[in-house]
């Protein structure tokens, strides 16, 4: 196996899926508290009792217990998000919340204690609940102003702490998804692609902006963007499916694009000139975007899709797309597809020639608690450990192929609250955690068996994975 000596090898979450303690030590409300049933369900008025995410998996409380687990795997990063709204709860204060940031002091310092790295996610689908309401989240161009003194305030606090950053997570979703990653409480349907497209202006200005302060305030620091990979083959080789496949490709490379190369390309030119989009934009801005590039970039890989004239549509695929025929289904219909990760490396690589951060990806299933030999609990997940090593032998096949990968933090590597679904029984993580989609349980931690496999994963360096796949 040829994973590099320094590989960072980890696990990932999200503040809104674990951390629970909605509103503790002066944390506002943000979009989650109003999206009950995931991200594909119209929000409610205010937060209700059947919202997993208010108390999740109590992270907030149990941090300390979490990454000692962490750290008993042999992790080297963690990465995680930091709550908006726990450091300014409405978003447009001028003076931050101390508490928010002293618990942020304290992961980080837990993590540093068991030399894990955090990677911190600025902006990972929780902006501040006021902001959507009384700006339209991202939709409006005041949102660039906050960010930065959000992004400032982080920088400022932080710097020194924290050597990993990401803007926005999977900012190409906002194009699907437009509340749970862009705040935008109109409704989809209702929003024109002119307010569309400028919504995602403003936060390539912002992330921009972002690195530029990182550059300036933190120059030992690495910042990247974060994109959600989902490769798309075409049904059939007829030339007017490579077509649209082509097209298909163009909206999701056009966020990696803008991060990369800071110019709006011509494809999306012609897009925007035959939909009748004008984007706003000042001279400053599109120096902005010229002149701060990514130091790499990131993304979370689930699945690929097909695209072409004729064929059915995939399912829980947030993305859109058309079923493959050669790929099975998970329980909720994600096509898995391990040498699409091997792809995706080769072609975000060979476009952008930036080093490449996995940070997120896993198997979303419901487990089953049981008794072990020794008679303690756990989980006998080998279909997740069948999924996550063959995905990381596809890593492994990209490195052999020259592509520079960073590291790989597995997604929700500890028990959390589904984005999609906002259910806990879509289970991903590494550690499992007595919760019930009905809020019953102990919040009490049980390793699984895939707990151990991933030990020996980061232990052996990945070349264990060598004896499995023989």
């Amino acid at each position: 196996m040829s994973f590099p000596q320094n590989f960072l090898w980890g696990g990932a979450v999200a503040a809104n899926q674990c951390e629970g303690a909605y509103l503790e030590d002066g944390k506002g409300l943000d979009i989650q508290d109003i999206l009950p049933h995931g991200f594909s369900s119209p929000p409610t008025t205010k937060p209700t009792a059947d919202n997993l995410k208010l108390q999740a998996i109590d992270f907030y409380h149990h941090y300390k217990e979490d990454i000692k687990l962490f750290a008993e795997m042999g992790f080297k990063v963690f990465r995680t998000s930091i709550a908006w709204s726990r450091i300014f709860p409405q978003g447009d204060e001028v003076e931050p919340n101390e508490a928010g940031l002293r618990f942020y002091d304290e992961l980080f310092a837990e993590c540093h204690k068991y030399g894990i790295e955090p990677l911190v996610t600025i902006s990972h689908y929780e902006t501040p609940l006021h902001l959507a309401q009384k700006y339209d989240g991202w939709a409006s161009h005041e949102l660039i102003g906050f960010y930065e003194r959000y992004v400032r305030t982080l920088f400022t606090r932080y710097k020194g702490t924290v050597k990993y950053w990401l803007t926005f997570n999977e900012i190409n979703s906002i194009l699907h998804v437009p509340l749970t990653s862009g705040g935008i409480l109109t409704p989809k349907e209702q929003l024109s692609l002119q307010e569309l497209y400028q919504a995602c202006h403003h936060e390539f200005v912002a992330s921009a902006q972002a690195i530029k302060l990182a550059h300036e305030m933190m120059p030992d620091a690495k910042i990247g963007c974060m994109v959600l990979a989902m490769p798309i083959y075409p049904l059939t080789p007829a030339p007017d499916d490579i077509i649209a496949v082509m097209q298909a490709d163009h909206f999701n490379d056009f966020f990696g694009d803008m991060h990369v190369r800071g110019v709006y390309p011509g494809y999306m030119k012609r897009f925007f000139h035959e939909h009748g989009i004008k984007i706003q934009a000042t001279e400053e801005e599109l120096r902005l975007l010229r002149e701060n590039p990514v130091d790499f970039v990131s993304f979370s890989y689930y699945m690929s899709i097909c695209e072409g004239a004729s064929g059915k549509s995939g399912v829980g695929n947030i993305l859109g797309g058309k079923k493959n025929p050669y790929l099975k289904d998970s329980e909720w219909g994600w096509q898995v597809d391990p040498q699409g990760l091997r792809y995706i490396l080769n072609k975000y690589y060979d476009r952008w020639q930036k080093p490449l951060f996995i940070v997120e990806n896993g198997l979303g299933a419901k487990d089953e608690l049981c008794r072990d030999d020794a008679g303690r609990l756990t989980v006998n997940d080998d279909y997740r450990i069948a999924y996550l090593r063959d995905h990381l032998l596809a890593v492994n096949e990209a490195l052999a192929d020259g592509i520079p990968v960073m590291g790989y933090t597995s997604w929700g590597c500890i028990d959390l609250v589904s984005a999609s679904t906002a259910q806990m029984s879509k289970r991903y993580g590494y550690i499992y955690v007595d919760r019930n989609d009905d809020g019953s349980g102990t919040l009490k931690r049980y390793r699984k068996k895939s707990f151990y496999w991933y030990r020996d994963v980061i232990r052996t360096n990945g070349a264990c994975l060598v004896d499995e796949k023989s």
